[in-house]
């Protein structure tokens, strides 16, 4: 009697186990969590700018796995900051990446390095140290404090390091990012589309360079191509009610909306 070849037998059963992961990860409860938190953070995102990558991952890690929410938030966070970046036109949009070029620059630099050294970094110590900072930085902006002179190139170096840090590790790059753009008190329209310049080609390396990681996968990425439609939806809402509302309250709101974002990274760090 010939003997089982349990070569075999171990080949079919984690195929198996891994068609059922696959399987599972497309199941109606999943999806609709997908298409209301992306609607919700491309609101967010459409009012103030940034955002989106917060609240997407803080609240898909309730349910699944941080590195399966990072893989499904690169497709709409790309096609989201793209549009944000060239709503006024695609001549504004590069006048606003050559005005950041610095910025733009050493954050990419820290971010593709940065995506090789997931596994050696302490995402909790970072981001206990970096919602400490913005919460700070947050408070001392809405009590009417701006950086000055050196201070001013110290502190936007220090939020470049920290932007490329945050995308590489998480995708959240969105509050140093704000921090850089807010002591520039730039108009409206302007500072939301430099983020969306800032934000898309980060976004565009962290695709690259995360295509080695093993974070962009196959079903992550369908699961991202699903979160697009409804990402819009919300963006175009958010947009919506940003054209509405004038400097000073956008200011404040992109102020109070950071120091959210702060104190989100803080909860983090001692989970």
């Amino acid at each position: 009697m010939s003997q089982p070849n349990w070569g075999a037998v171990s080949k079919l059963y984690s195929y198996n186990k891994r068609m059922n992961e696959i399987f599972s990860l497309f199941s109606p409860n999943i999806l609709m969590l997908i298409a209301i938190t992306a609607t919700v953070s491309g609101m967010i995102k459409g009012i103030v700018g940034f955002g989106m990558p917060m609240i997407f991952i803080t609240s898909m890690t309730i349910f699944i796995d941080p590195n399966m929410a990072l893989g499904i938030l690169i497709l709409p966070t790309l096609i989201a900051n793209a549009w944000q970046a060239g709503r006024q036109g695609a001549y504004a949009a590069l006048e606003t990446l050559y005005n950041q070029r610095w910025f733009l620059g050493l954050t990419c630099l820290v971010l593709l390095i940065t995506t090789q050294m997931v596994p050696l970094l302490s995402q909790t110590l970072f981001f206990l140290c970096l919602g400490v900072l913005v919460v700070i930085f947050a408070s001392l902006m809405l009590s009417g404090w701006q950086p000055k002179g050196h201070n001013k190139q110290i502190l936007s170096i220090c939020c470049a390091i920290a932007a490329g840090l945050g995308g590489g590790l998480s995708g959240v790059w969105g509050p140093p990012t704000v921090m850089y753009l807010s002591k520039q008190n730039l108009e409206k329209q302007e500072q939301v589309r430099a983020q969306g310049v800032i934000y898309g080609l980060s976004a565009l390396l962290l695709l690259l360079g995360h295509s080695k990681s093993g974070i962009v996968t196959g079903p992550f990425l369908a699961l991202g191509a699903f979160a697009i439609l409804p990402a819009c939806v919300g963006i175009w809402i958010g947009f919506s009610i940003q054209d509405r509302i004038n400097q000073r309250v956008f200011r404040i709101t992109t102020l109070i909306i950071l120091m959210m974002a702060g104190l989100n990274l803080i909860r983090r760090g001692f989970m």
